[in-house]
């Protein structure tokens, strides 16, 4: 393994996922702790790579990464569960249009829903096998509820829908939600999952991609049961959503009762106002903007990073990680540089 300036090798100091859980109680952890949905694949390569017999993007090596960079967790993509769609563009980004199959009552019908109960959760018992101790894995759903919808629908049909056919608009939402929480309740029930991941994205640069009320109509209580199934298991739920939700952050947190909130970018609101702003009322997780992270020098992801860190020091409720994850276009020294701030001493 390479070193450098930021990374010189594993975290010696042993994964408590405690700390995790005092930041997303919104209390102050024994020291600083991280936060990320998920690194690129030739980053868990190189994080784990003096650990020998590793099967290269297994659930194996993510564990190793992820506790190799310091982290008390794993992100475990627990299961193949997913709702097929139609075919994509092979791009890095597509519309919001493409692969839709659910175009009417007809095609609603006909479309073969998946199965949740059918799920196949090897890769999960595979992670948990080699959990250290003091580690849990973290798991995200297939994606969410209006996720799914605009995959199946497709984005401006969907808007069509809500106006032209609210009842088949409800039914299609019903089917994608009910099957999500199904997936979910039996998620909860395996005891090296510490925490699930809500991920959903909902909104744009400068409003949530369908209205206030509407959200409040079709996706809002599929969260609201997702979160429940969780606290009924004794376990914090944690949303991963992108886009503007300043309409929709008291529903997040009074109504949804998420226990902590990730993905910021600087565009739409800094991390560091938004920890001012919710902080005291839900957990604030990550929010080092990605696009800062890879423009900038890893001396000036250090001292954001820092910042961030001391202004959370005696107010608790953060972890530290960026905006949204980690791709492969994230530049190494950035990252490192970046949790170097909550891992160095360790």
């Amino acid at each position: 393994m390479s070193r450098s300036q930021w990374w010189e090798g594993p975290v010696k100091a042993a994964p408590d996922f405690e700390q995790l859980l005092k930041v997303l109680r919104r209390e102050v952890p024994d020291r600083p702790t991280l936060f990320e949905f998920f690194l690129n694949q030739p980053l868990h390569a190189r994080l784990a790579a003096d650990t020998t017999g590793l099967e290269p993007g297994s659930p194996e090596e993510t564990v190793v990464a992820f506790r190799n960079a310091g982290y008390d967790y794993a992100t475990i993509l627990a299961s193949d569960f997913h709702f097929p769609g139609g075919e994509h563009s092979q791009a890095k980004t597509i519309s919001l249009n493409d692969g839709s199959v659910i175009r009417d009552r007809a095609t609603f019908e006909a479309y073969q829903w998946p199965d949740p109960a059918m799920a196949d959760f090897t890769s999960l018992d595979r992670a948990a096998a080699v959990l250290p101790a003091g580690m849990k894995a973290v798991c995200q759903g297939p994606c969410g509820v209006l996720e799914n919808v605009i995959s199946l629908v497709g984005f401006d049909n969907l808007c069509f829908m809500l106006a032209d056919d609210p009842e088949l608009t409800a039914e299609i939402f019903d089917a994608v939600g009910r099957r999500i929480v199904a997936y979910y309740r039996t998620l909860v029930q395996y005891e090296a999952v510490g925490a699930i991941i809500g991920n959903d994205d909902w909104g744009f640069k400068t409003q949530p991609m369908i209205s206030p009320d509407d959200m409040r109509r079709y996706v809002i209580p599929w969260h609201k049961r997702i979160v429940e199934l969780a606290h009924d298991a004794g376990k914090p739920a944690i949303m991963h959503c992108c886009g503007n939700l300043a309409e929709l952050m008291d529903d997040i947190i009074d109504d949804i009762r998420y226990d902590g909130k990730h993905s910021y970018e600087d565009a739409i609101q800094p991390v560091e106002e938004a920890y001012d702003t919710y902080g005291s009322r839900i957990a604030i997780l990550g929010g080092l903007d990605v696009d800062f992270v890879i423009r900038s020098t890893p001396e000036a992801v250090y001292r954001r990073a820092k910042e961030m860190l001391e202004r959370a020091a005696d107010r608790g409720s953060y972890a530290l990680g960026t905006g949204n994850s980690v791709p492969e276009y994230v530049p190494d020294e950035q990252y490192f540089a970046m949790i170097a701030a909550a891992t160095e001493g360790r």
